[in-house]
């Protein structure tokens, strides 16, 4: 394998869904609904909503604005590293 070989680990998918089920577990364990991270946020209710069910994905400064918010990664929130 040269160098310029990607990984096995940097070709793993994006998954919509896995975010949407982080961010809901986030949510829980800070005790938050969508509306009040919403607020929080400076985001609609729809966005949260969107992402929590996959129809849509989170900006990278929205996912900045989630990691900052709940204590994580941006690399959590994509599923790309454990808790």
């Amino acid at each position: 394998m040269n160098e310029n070989t990607p990984k096995q680990s940097v070709l793993k998918q994006y998954d919509a869904r896995l975010v949407g089920e982080r961010l809901k577990e986030l949510r829980a364990e800070k005790g938050v609904g969508q509306n009040k991270l919403a607020a929080d946020l400076c985001l609609s209710n729809a966005s949260i909503s969107y992402w929590e069910t996959g129809k849509q994905e989170p900006s990278a400064s929205a996912i900045f604005k989630l990691a900052r918010y709940f204590g994580v990664s941006a690399d959590y929130i994509l599923g790309l590293t454990e808790y």
